[in-house]
């Protein structure tokens, strides 16, 4: 049996969290797919450090996503995604931060406006 390239794998996890998208609730769905693929896309030519850290946290998060959905989608009684820790946030660049706020702004519907 051969081993995977690395381009398979990364493409695999891709796929995979695309498939995983398809069990969250509609609102979510657009907004999760679209963010993954910018992210795969912004990190195609990072270096293997790099390669390594994000491959692992979006695999961890595949996993994550995974259990939560089950095999029949989401799990009544337990809500999606998980809470960021302090320790999270300390490993985040600006960019990052910006990102999680807009984020954050999306899904609570809030602008500019509503935060000044």
């Amino acid at each position: 049996m051969t081993s995977l390239s690395h381009v398979q794998r990364v493409r695999m996890l891709y796929k995979t969290i695309l498939r995983l998208h398809r069990g969250l609730p509609t609102e979510m769905q657009s907004l999760g797919t679209n963010y993954v693929r910018d992210e795969f896309r912004r990190h195609k030519k990072c270096n293997e450090t790099e390669t390594n850290i994000f491959l692992n946290e979006w695999t961890n998060y595949a996993i994550m996503l995974a259990t939560q959905l089950g095999l029949k989608g989401p799990h009544t009684a337990k809500p999606l995604g998980e809470y960021l820790t302090q320790e999270d946030f300390e490993k985040f660049r600006d960019e990052q931060l910006y990102q999680l706020y807009e984020l954050m702004n999306a899904v609570t519907g809030k602008t500019e406006k509503d935060t000044n």
